[in-house]
């Protein structure tokens, strides 16, 4: 028994398999010790047949009970299995147990068919190429042959079998016989070659008497009929004047060619004969007058030998015997034989029975081949069971930077830094709302293959970098597991601090962004004021009517009300001057205040700020788990992945330079524009014109600050006395901050204390 060995990765325990050997006592430890209990079959690097077979129950999940039956099932079947250990695709016969000793006879008759150098092993490239190899040999162990796989003499009576009955298809996809049609083809033909026998004594009008009797069948409802209503005039004479049409049925169709015609078929083809007789030469030029007339002409006639009359007696024989004959080739075209018929009498018992020798021998076949379906799910666990056992039971994989666990599904080159971790995301919005409520900036990014295939999504953690230079829409590169490039976009970011440093700064990037997008709407509301403001203005002074001519004694007209171009100037007067006050309200609380002061309030207030941003964020980095992103995709797992900072450096990297390279620090591009500058014409300002205008804004803005400046240097003794009066001529030298008193005077005494009661 070997024993278990538990490492740790990335702050989780598990248990190491490093051989098959190991895996059959790691399976038979406590499902809660298990990385995973369930997987989908969506999104796992392996072979999918591989995963189709591990699947029992065909939910497209791989469970833990259907892992644990696997590796029983193969080491019951393995001696050696130094195979499983290497994760090989050839089997070595000799590596077989005696419980397997039906596969390895399966596997010789692989390698016969092959006519392989090497009888000892098989691949599973020579397993698959095998199976169409015994498929074209007819070899499906199904007991269907198709006619290609028989002799050239049974081939036409194959293919008359299969056009007559429901289509067979083989293993191969092929249409055949087997011994069931070939059977049901016996009964079939005996049945109706004896049918066959009778036709002489059915057929009593000759070669003719198919045909003759659908004639006599097509005019049957008008001659059965008109006998029925000579049985009724012969009973009941009267009612002969009931079949014919009253004088104002007649009045009212005249002219109306249609009622006419439907008024002529309600009479009898003749006038009936309490007798029973139809003379020929008495019928009605009806609408059946013209088929009636062929039917005596071409059928009654030859077959009666009476051109004048037809009796009822004569009509009902001549009847029954086409009804006979319509039976009988009825009976005949329902046969599932009738199209050959007329080859029926050359086949032989002897080709029939040749026919079943030979599905009776490809039926023979069925357990070996079946045994050879078994054969290709050994070599597959054999090649792949360790491997999906440490992405199952332990997932080392997801830690070691040299191995590639089987969900991940390639490496994201994106905003210069490669991401080397991504698994499938099927439904995206279920996968972020399950993203969402972990700390790890996930990036769903579509990926579209260059060859027609169709695109998918993956989602990939970011772990380093700076989450605020990813947005949607952006592009990057993405390469599979195979190494296929295919085109990558940005379509949805769950944003989360990536770094301590973003964690910190986010709240002064938030501050910015609500200034930036509050200062936009201010500016854009009052572009929007002060365009409707200049529209009313302009409105006002040209639709207003002329002023009457004021009194030369009147008073001083008062000013008008606020609006037109005069309102909007006193408007921005005012706000001018009220951004004026506020700037001198600021620069007189700065002024009194040190540069020491202003750099211990702008470092206290950053440490206020970031502090516990930066406490929260350092909580956020350390709870991030991976598990939330592969639970997302349909796992369930019993354990955190937790996302360490080592780990984090391995899945979002961003390489160095190449060994030996080095960097030019000149820019060429400076070269380039100083020769385009000297060809083209300038359309922007002289240097001359550029300086002049940077002087005249310093000068501006040191006027504005000229007061305080200057007391401030006046107050440190940057200046000397005289240049303070001359500079602040209001203040005398006693009255500058810091100065000392003038001579001659005594300085203030303070008043003394109250004494003490």
């Amino acid at each position: 028994m070997a024993q278990l060995v538990y490492r740790r990765y990335g702050g989780s325990l598990q248990v190491d398999i490093p051989d098959f050997n190991t895996l059959t006592e790691a399976v038979r430890i406590p499902a809660t010790q298990w990385m995973a209990l369930a997987c989908p079959m969506e999104g796992i690097a392996c072979d999918p047949r591989f995963l189709a077979l591990m699947d029992a129950d065909g939910n497209r999940r791989i469970r833990v009970e259907e892992l644990r039956a696997a590796v029983d099932w193969t080491a019951a079947r393995l001696k050696d299995r130094k195979g499983a250990d290497a994760g090989s695709d050839v089997l070595e016969l000799s590596a077989l147990s005696d419980t397997a000793s039906n596969l390895k006879g399966a596997a010789e008759l692989v390698l016969r068919t092959l006519d392989a150098p090497d009888t000892t092993r098989l691949s599973l490239e020579q397993l698959r190429t095998s199976d169409k190899a015994l498929r074209d040999a007819g070899k499906n162990g199904d007991g269907i042959i198709a006619p290609v796989s028989l002799p050239e003499r049974l081939r036409p009576l194959a293919q008359s079998i299969i056009a007559a009955f429901p289509p067979r298809t083989n293993r191969a996809g092929l249409a055949g016989v087997d011994v069931d049609l070939v059977k049901r083809f016996r009964e079939e033909r005996a049945a109706l070659l004896t049918h066959l026998g009778g036709r002489d004594a059915v057929f009593t009008w000759g070669t003719a008497s198919l045909e003759q009797a659908k004639r006599v069948h097509d005019v049957a409802p008008l001659l059965d009929g008109y006998f029925v209503q000579c049985r009724l005039v012969a009973a009941q004479p009267e009612a002969a004047a009931s079949l014919r049409l009253r004088a104002d049925r007649v009045e009212g169709a005249l002219g109306d060619l249609g009622a006419m015609g439907k008024a002529a078929n309600e009479l009898p083809i003749a006038p009936p004969d309490p007798s029973g007789v139809l003379v020929w030469a008495r019928l009605y030029r009806g609408a059946g007058y013209e088929k009636l007339e062929a039917f005596h002409q071409e059928v009654a006639t030859p077959l009666l030998g009476d051109s004048v009359k037809l009796t009822d007696t004569a009509w009902r024989e001549l009847s029954a015997k086409a009804e006979g004959i319509l039976a009988w080739q009825g009976k005949r075209d329902a046969s599932a034989l009738h199209a050959v018929a007329d080859t029926l009498g050359a086949v032989s018992d002897e080709d029939l029975d040749a026919l079943e020798a030979v599905s009776r021998e490809d039926l023979s076949l069925k357990p070996t081949l079946d045994v050879i379906a078994e054969l290709e799910r050994l070599v597959l666990y054999q090649r792949w069971l360790l491997l999906f056992s440490n992405n199952f039971i332990s997932m080392p994989s997801l830690y070691l930077p040299k191995r590639r666990a089987l969900m991940e599904k390639g490496t994201l080159i994106l905003g210069g830094r490669k991401y080397t971790l991504s698994v499938l995301v099927t439904d995206r919005a279920a996968h972020s709302a399950l993203t969402g409520q972990g700390t790890t900036c996930i990036l769903y990014v579509k990926v579209m293959p260059r060859d027609a295939t169709d695109a998918y999504e993956v989602a990939v953690p970011v772990t380093a970098g700076r989450s605020t230079e990813l947005v949607v829409g952006k592009r990057g590169v993405f390469y599979d597991v195979d190494g296929k490039e295919s085109d990558a976009i940005v379509t949805q970011i769950v944003r989360q601090p990536v770094s301590l440093w973003e964690s910190m700064t986010m709240p002064f990037m938030r501050i910015g962004a609500f200034i930036t997008s509050k200062v936009e709407g201010l500016a854009a509301s009052g572009e929007k004021d002060f365009d409707a403001s200049l529209e009313s203005g302009y409105k006002q002074t040209v639709t207003a009517p002329p002023p009457p001519a004021a009194p030369a004694a009147a008073a001083p007209a008062a000013a008008p009300a606020g609006g037109g171009l005069a309102g909007v100037l006193a408007a921005g007067g005012i706000a001018f001057a009220a951004l004026g006050s506020s700037l001198a309200f600021i620069l007189t609380q700065v002024k009194s205040l040190t540069l020491v002061d202003v750099i211990t309030a702008a470092t206290i207030l950053a440490i206020v700020v970031m502090a516990p941003a930066g406490l929260l964020g350092w909580l956020k980095l350390r709870r991030r788990n991976l598990a939330l992103l592969l639970e997302g995709s349909g796992w369930a797992l019993n354990d955190r992945l937790m996302l360490t900072r080592g780990v984090a450096t391995l899945i979002t990297r961003k390489p160095k330079l190449p060994k030996g390279a080095r960097v030019d620090r000149a820019d060429l591009v400076r070269g380039a524009l100083r020769h385009t500058q000297d060809d083209d014409e300038s359309d922007g300002m002289s240097l001359g014109a550029r300086l002049g205008l940077t002087l005249l804004i310093l000068f501006v803005l040191g006027w504005q600050v000229r007061v305080p400046v200057t007391e401030w240097l006046c107050t440190y003794h940057w200046l000397s006395e005289d240049a303070c009066r001359v500079l602040l001529p209001k203040l005398v030298p006693s009255e500058l901050p810091g100065a000392p008193a003038p001579s001659g005077t005594a300085p203030a005494v303070a008043p003394a204390p109250a004494p003490a009661k």
